[in-house]
C-alpha cells in the first residue's frame, strides 16, 4: 500500500474483509441482477469490481464519491424485489451530485454488515481528512501505475500528463532530484509531498506577499492589517480580524508568538474560507427570517418524483431525498388513482412509472428537515376519486402527525402569512380548497359551539344551522361556489388541510385584488410568467409582494430542461420550480442564489420586492437603485482538471468566462483570451469591466472552458454566487463540476473590486 496513508487508514477486520473482496448481486432494475465481484483496493481509497474473483477488474468508485450508505429497506429498488432478495442482505450506496445510487446484495446478513461498517468507517476517515492530505494521496494513488507504493520518473512523467502540467523535461527532472532525499531514484510518501509543494509554488501569490512585505520574509501584523484595509476592504475591523487570521492561518508557532505571517500562511489565507469570493457571513442563517412568507424567494422543485425525462422517465422517492437535501423547500406531488384503493404519485398520461403516494409522505417525514428547520411546501396535483382523496388525507395526517400543519398557527384568523420562523419544522399541503380560510374557521367555532348546546338543549342546533344557511346565502362568495361546482368533487377532510397555500385560477393582476385572499396563490407557465413582466412588469411585482406566485416549466420541455429562474426573481416570483435532476446553467443560478443564508431555502426579496406600493419594473429600471461598476482581473488558475481524461495526452487550453445575471441591461457576460496547453497554473492577469443597474438582483458566474477551435469551447468548471455576497480584493473561486460537486483543487485566482456609480470602461 502507498506509504502516504500508511499507519493513517482505519484497519479493522471489516476493511481487511473489504479488501479480500466479496461477490455481491449489483441490482440496476427489477430485470438487471448480476453478480459482480467488489474489492477495497490495498490503498483504501477505491473499490473496484470485476465479473468473478480474479477478473479483469475496472474501478467502480472511490470512498471519497460516497455520501453515505443505506440500508437494503430504504431501497424502493430493494424493497420491490424482496420476496426474490431478504431486504436485510441488501444495502445502497449514495454518492454526491446526481450520480445514481448502487444497489447491492450480499450473500449474508454478516456480509452486508462488514461492507456497511466498513464503507461508513472509511467514509467518516476520509471526511476527517485535511483536503491537501487526500489530494497529496489522491495524486501519489494517479501516478503510482504499478500500485508499489513509490514513484519513478517516467511515472511522474505520466502524472504531470495527467495533472494537466506541460512542462519541460529538464526542469521536471530538476524537481524530482531535489524531492529525492533516499537517492533512490524513487519517490515515496513525504518525497511526494515535497515534490507536490515545488510543482504547486505560485509566483503571482510571492508577488502579491512581497508588495506589502518590507522584508519578503513575513508581514508583520502592521503590514497584514494595510493589506486587509487597502486590497480586501475589510474595513475598521481589519486589525482584530488580523490577528484571528494569523491564529488560524501561520503554520509556524513562533510565528503565531509573534503575531507574523508567513508566505505559506498567506497562501493558506487567500485559499481559506476566508479568502473565498463567497463572504463567510452569508454562509450561515444571516436574514430576517420572521417576515411573512411572501417576502422570500423559496427553492422549489416541479414534478419532484421524476429523475429522469417528462414522458418515459422513472418516478422515484429518490427524486424527493435528494431535492429536501440539496435545500428545496417546495416539492411537486402527482397524484391519481391506484389500484386496490391506494393513490399513485407519476406523470399523468405519459409513460413514467409510477410510485405509492404513501412512499412519497414517508419519505417527505424522514428527508424533510435533514438539510434545514425551515417549512416544506408540498405541492398536491390531484387528479384522484373523492374515495382516493380520502385516503390522500389519511396518509397525510397519520404518516406526518405533528409535522403537519392542519389549522392556522393559533387558531386564529391570520392578516397576513405567517413567517418561516413561526412554521419552523412544519409542513403545510398547497392545494384547492373548497371554501375560505373564515369559512373553515367559523364551522370549527360552530362545531364547538353545537357540543356545547347539545349537552344543554336540542333546540338549539336547529336555529344554529338556519343562521349559517343564511349566512351562507349572504355570503359574497356563494356565486363562486355555485358556478365551481362542475369541478370534479373534492373531500371535506382534504380540502381542511389546506390552510395557508389555497391555490386558485389567474385571471388578472386587478382581478386578483379585487376578489382573492393573501393566503391564495396562482401558479403560471414560463410562458405567461414571461408575458406578464413584459406587458405588466410592474403589477407583477406589486402582486408578488402580497400574494405567492408559482412559475412551472413549460409542457414543451419533455426532456426536463430548464429555464432561467433569474426573469421570473426579478418580478418577485417565489417559488420558481426547477427540474432539479437536470444540470446546466439554469440550476447552476438556482444553486447559487440558495448557496447563502444557510442553504436553508429561503431567501429575502430585496426591499423594493416586498412593498405593494414599489415603482420598480424588471424590464426598465431606473433610480434610486444603486448602480455600481464592477472591475474584475483574472489572475490565474490553480489544477483545473482535465475535460477528457481518456486522452492521457491531451491538455487543456482555459479561458475565463464572467458572466452577470440579472435584469435584462444588467444580464452580459466577458471572457479572457486562452491559455495554450496549461490546466495546471495558467495565467490570464486581464481586467474585465460590468456596469450593474440593479446589484441587489445580480449573480456572477464564473465559467471555466477549454478553448477549442474547431466545435463549442468544452465546459471545465463553474462557480455561481449572487452579488451580495461577493467580498471584494484577492479571493479564490473554488470549482464546482457541471454536476454541482467540488473540483478541489480547481480554483482561479481574482481580485473584485466594486466602483460606485457607472464610471469605468465599456461593458
Amino acid at each position: 500500500m502507498a506509504s502516504l496513508m500508511q499507519g493513517r487508514l482505519p484497519v479493522n477486520q471489516d476493511v481487511l474483509l473489504m479488501q479480500k473482496g466479496t461477490l455481491m448481486r449489483k441490482v440496476r432494475s427489477k430485470s438487471w441482477k448480476k453478480l459482480r465481484f467488489f474489492r477495497l483496493q490495498d490503498d483504501g481509497m477505491t473499490v473496484w469490481h470485476a465479473r468473478q474473483a480474479g477478473g479483469r477488474a475496472k474501478p467502480s468508485f472511490s470512498i471519497s464519491d460516497v455520501e453515505t450508505v443505506r440500508e437494503g429497506h430504504e431501497s424502493e429498488l430493494l424493497r420491490s424485489l424482496a420476496e426474490e432478495f431478504p431486504l436485510e442482505q441488501g444495502f445502497t450506496i449514495v454518492f454526491h451530485g446526481r450520480r445514481s445510487n448502487l444497489d447491492l446484495v450480499a450473500n449474508s446478513v454478516e456480509e452486508t454488515q462488514i461492507w456497511m461498517q466498513g464503507l461508513q468507517l472509511l467514509v467518516d476517515f476520509v471526511t476527517s481528512m485535511d483536503q491537501q492530505e487526500r489530494l497529496d494521496h489522491d495524486w501519489f494513488q494517479r501516478g503510482d501505475k504499478n500500485q508499489d507504493g513509490r514513484m519513478s520518473f517516467r511515472e511522474v512523467q505520466r502524472l504531470l500528463h495527467l495533472m494537466n502540467v506541460d512542462m519541460e523535461q529538464e526542469y521536471a527532472f530538476q524537481l524530482f532530484q531535489a524531492a529525492d532525499m533516499s537517492q533512490s531514484d524513487t519517490l515515496e510518501g513525504e518525497e511526494f509531498v515535497e515534490f507536490y509543494k515545488a510543482l504547486t509554488k505560485r509566483a503571482e501569490v510571492q508577488e502579491l506577499f512581497e508588495n506589502f512585505s518590507a522584508d519578503g520574509q513575513k508581514l508583520t501584523l502592521l503590514e497584514f492589517v494595510d493589506f486587509l484595509q487597502e486590497e480586501q476592504k475589510e474595513g475598521d475591523h481589519a486589525s482584530d480580524l488580523a490577528l484571528q487570521l494569523i491564529d488560524r492561518y501561520e503554520p509556524s508557532e513562533s510565528g503565531k508568538l509573534r503575531h507574523v505571517l508567513s508566505v505559506d500562511g498567506f497562501l493558506s489565507y487567500l485559499c481559506s474560507k476566508d479568502g473565498d469570493i463567497f463572504n463567510p457571513t452569508c454562509l450561515s442563517i444571516y436574514q430576517d427570517m420572521t417576515q411573512p412568507l411572501n417576502h422570500y424567494y423559496i427553492n422549489s422543485s416541479h414534478n419532484t418524483y421524476l429523475v429522469g425525462d417528462q414522458l418515459c422517465g422513472q418516478s422515484s422517492v429518490e427524486g424527493y431525498i435528494r431535492a429536501l437535501k440539496r435545500g428545496c423547500r417546495c416539492v411537486e406531488v402527482d397524484i391519481w388513482d391506484g389500484p386496490s384503493g391506494e393513490p399513485m404519485v407519476y406523470h399523468g398520461h405519459t409513460l413514467t412509472s409510477r410510485i405509492l403516494f404513501k412512499e412519497v409522505v414517508a419519505t417527505v417525514a424522514q428527508y424533510a428537515f435533514q438539510t434545514s428547520d425551515y417549512p416544506v411546501i408540498l405541492s398536491l396535483e390531484i387528479h384522484c376519486s373523492r374515495e382516493q382523496q380520502e385516503i390522500i388525507a389519511q396518509h397525510l395526517t397519520e404518516i406526518l402527525g405533528e409535522q403537519l400543519l392542519s389549522t392556522t398557527l393559533d387558531g386564529l384568523l391570520p392578516t397576513q402569512l405567517p413567517s418561516p420562523e413561526e412554521l419552523r419544522r412544519k409542513i403545510l399541503v398547497k392545494g384547492k380548497k373548497l371554501k375560505t380560510l373564515e369559512e373553515d374557521l367559523e364551522e370549527e367555532e360552530e362545531e364547538e359551539l353545537e357540543s356545547e348546546l347539545d349537552r344543554e338543549q336540542e333546540a338549539g342546533t336547529e336555529l344554529e344551522a338556519q343562521s349559517e344557511a343564511e349566512a351562507q346565502e349572504l355570503s359574497p362568495r356563494s356565486k363562486d361556489k355555485k358556478e365551481k361546482k362542475s369541478t370534479p368533487i373534492m373531500c371535506p377532510s382534504l380540502s381542511a388541510l389546506v390552510v395557508y397555500m389555497k391555490t386558485v385560477s389567474f385571471h388578472s393582476f386587478t382581478h386578483s385584488r379585487e376578489h382573492y385572499r393573501f393566503y391564495e396563490l396562482s401558479s403560471f407557465s414560463e410562458t405567461k410568467a414571461r408575458r406578464l413582466i413584459k406587458e405588466a412588469g410592474n403589477e407583477f411585482v406589486q402582486h408578488n409582494a402580497w400574494q405567492l406566485s408559482r412559475v412551472y416549466p413549460s409542457g414543451l420541455r419533455t426532456d426536463s430542461s430548464n429555464y432561467n429562474p433569474q426573469e421570473l426573481w426579478n418580478a418577485g416570483c417565489q417559488m420558481v420550480a426547477m427540474n432539479v435532476q437536470t444540470a446546466g446553467l439554469e440550476m447552476d443560478i438556482c444553486d447559487g442564489l440558495f448557496r447563502q443564508n444557510g442553504g436553508c431555502g429561503y431567501v429575502l426579496k430585496p426591499d423594493f420586492l416586498r412593498d405593494t406600493q414599489s415603482s420598480f419594473h424588471p424590464e426598465r429600471p431606473i433610480s434610486p437603485f444603486k448602480a455600481r461598476t464592477l472591475l474584475v482581473q483574472v489572475i490565474s488558475g490553480q489544477q483545473l482538471p482535465k475535460v477528457d481524461k481518456a486522452k492521457e495526452g491531451s491538455i487543456v487550453d482555459p479561458l475565463v468566462r464572467v458572466e452577470v445575471f440579472g435584469v435584462r441591461p444588467d444580464t452580459t457576460r466577458q471572457e479572457t483570451s486562452y491559455v495554450e496547453n496549461n490546466g495546471f497554473n495558467p495565467y490570464w492577469g486581464q481586467t474585465l469591466c460590468f456596469r450593474v443597474l440593479v446589484p441587489e438582483l445580480a449573480l456572477l458566474r464564473f465559467v471555466v472552458k477549454d478553448y477549442n477551435w474547431t466545435s463549442r469551447n468544452d465546459f471545465v468548471g463553474q462557480y455561481t454566487l449572487p452579488w451580495t455576497c461577493m467580498q471584494q480584493g484577492y479571493r479564490h473561486i473554488h470549482l464546482l463540476s457541471k454536476d454541482g460537486t467540488s473540483l478541489h483543487p480547481a480554483s482561479i485566482f481574482v481580485h473584485i473590486c466594486i466602483q460606485e456609480g457607472l464610471e469605468g470602461g465599456e461593458s
